[in-house]
């Protein structure tokens, strides 16, 4: 619910700036199909698969271990917020690199836009270890409220460092925020026509620790990587 009401909140305040309001209503109908089933899936799909499938899979072949990590509320919360962050450091990474194919299509989007957060090949979350860890964590921890509370905020965080809706450098909640936080500014850079930084989702410190960070405090004028691909091949076989 929590996340549902931030994208809410996030479209209306991109409705309400004139210049990004203009360009949700030129984006062309493939843009608008890609981005509302990317929605669609991440949003119901891939839900419905954790809980009714890959959960399940965990009790049939683990059954001895479901409940056997007793964290407290704060270090669940690390568990996802800050141990799970690093890790998909490096499957975003193995993204752009190996399973490149898949991920292109996420990287099509021109204007960063919180409809376009979860563009993507239908099929390309198999790819992204969150299908797959946060049930594997929700199994093994005896009390996961820390946990959930974890992969709320990285979702609520993900639909805004997607959006346009970034703070301006001389606020005080950018000065508070940027040291550490990754903001629609960093990320947009991901999304530069030049890419390879900036690669975490919550946090900087992997991409200050591994090289891959470039920080700047205003958004690139370009984005968006050109394919010759079809709506088929976005949606279904990106080859």
């Amino acid at each position: 619910m929590a996340i549902f009401a931030a994208f809410v909140t996030l479209l209306l305040l991109t409705v309400t700036r004139d210049r990004h309001s203009n360009f949700l209503w030129q984006k062309n109908r493939e843009d608008w199909l890609l981005d509302m089933l990317g929605l669609l899936v991440q949003g119901v799909v891939i839900p419905a698969l954790q809980l009714l499938l890959v959960y399940q899979l965990y009790q049939w072949f683990l059954p001895a271990w479901k409940g056997v990590l007793e964290l407290s509320l704060g270090l669940g919360f690390l568990l996802s917020f800050v141990f799970v962050d690093y890790l998909y450091y490096w499957n975003h990474r193995l993204l752009h690199h190996r399973f490149w194919p898949w991920h292109q299509v996420h990287h099509t989007v021109t204007q960063m836009d919180v409809l376009g957060t979860s563009r993507n090949t239908l099929w390309s979350s198999f790819f992204i270890l969150y299908l797959w860890i946060h049930p594997l964590f929700l199994f093994l921890l005896q009390h996961p409220a820390g946990y959930v509370l974890g992969v709320t905020l990285t979702a609520i965080l993900d639909l805004w460092r997607h959006s346009a809706i970034a703070p301006a450098p001389q606020s005080l909640i950018y000065c508070w925020l940027s040291p550490w936080l990754v903001l629609p500014q960093d990320h947009a850079w991901h999304h530069a026509q030049v890419q390879g930084c900036n690669y975490g989702a919550n946090l900087k410190l992997w991409d200050q620790l591994h090289g891959t960070y470039y920080e700047c405090d205003r958004a690139p004028e370009n984005l968006g990587t050109q394919t010759n691909l079809t709506l088929s091949q976005k949606l279904f076989w990106p080859f």
